[in-house]
């Protein structure tokens, strides 16, 4: 059971109220999961889902290697809930079920296409080391722009956000377990992937 609540409708202060419907308004046309934690901090949420329409929706990098990334960053995290809602988004990017499995299983997976190679090693080398070397970002650069190098680190950066928030207010849990992330603190007992 989730540790917060989504504020009732009509418990919404004016602030509140405003930075849910200019989420509604958005391209995700609804309120994103984390923004029921950061609604608390009604200018937390506003500047926080705009950041994430712009790195979803915004920039440079196709959706499959923007939902490549977030699902290296749940995994990362063991966000079951980032994980379950992108797992989803990530097949409609056109992302290979294995590819997933192999993220989620903690394996390497086997890509046939260089940009999303780069993304993978960008961001798991990134998120495990707080670090990147020279010839990884090199390649980065190479194969992804300076602009798409930038505009990842940022996916990380926010999708860490995400996941930090869904994990402190186990939001959409226990209804989005994703047993394959073999998680100890939540037995393999949600509904399947």
């Amino acid at each position: 059971m989730s540790r917060i609540e989504m504020v009732p409708q009509a418990a919404l202060t004016a602030e509140q109220a405003a930075v849910c419907a200019e989420a509604v308004s958005g391209p995700r046309g609804r309120v994103p999961a984390p923004m029921i934690g950061w609604l608390r901090s009604p200018e937390l949420a506003r500047r926080a889902q705009k950041l994430g329409e712009l790195l979803r929706f915004g920039t440079s990098l196709e959706p499959r290697l923007t939902e490549l990334a977030i699902l290296v960053c749940g995994r990362h995290w063991t966000s079951h809930h980032e994980w379950t809602a992108h797992k989803a988004l990530g097949l409609k990017a056109g992302l290979n079920a294995g590819v997933i499995a192999d993220i989620a299983a903690r394996r390497v997976p086997d890509f046939d296409c260089e940009r999303q190679r780069v993304v993978y090693d960008f961001s798991t080398v990134l998120l495990a080391s707080g670090q990147v070397p020279q010839e990884l970002y090199d390649q980065g650069v190479c194969i992804l722009g300076e602009p798409g190098v930038v505009e990842l680190v940022g996916v990380l950066g926010y999708y860490c956000l995400v996941a930090l928030t869904l994990n402190a207010f186990e939001l959409g849990i226990p209804e989005n377990i994703a047993p394959e992330l073999e998680d100890p603190r939540f037995p393999a007992t949600g509904p399947t992937a």
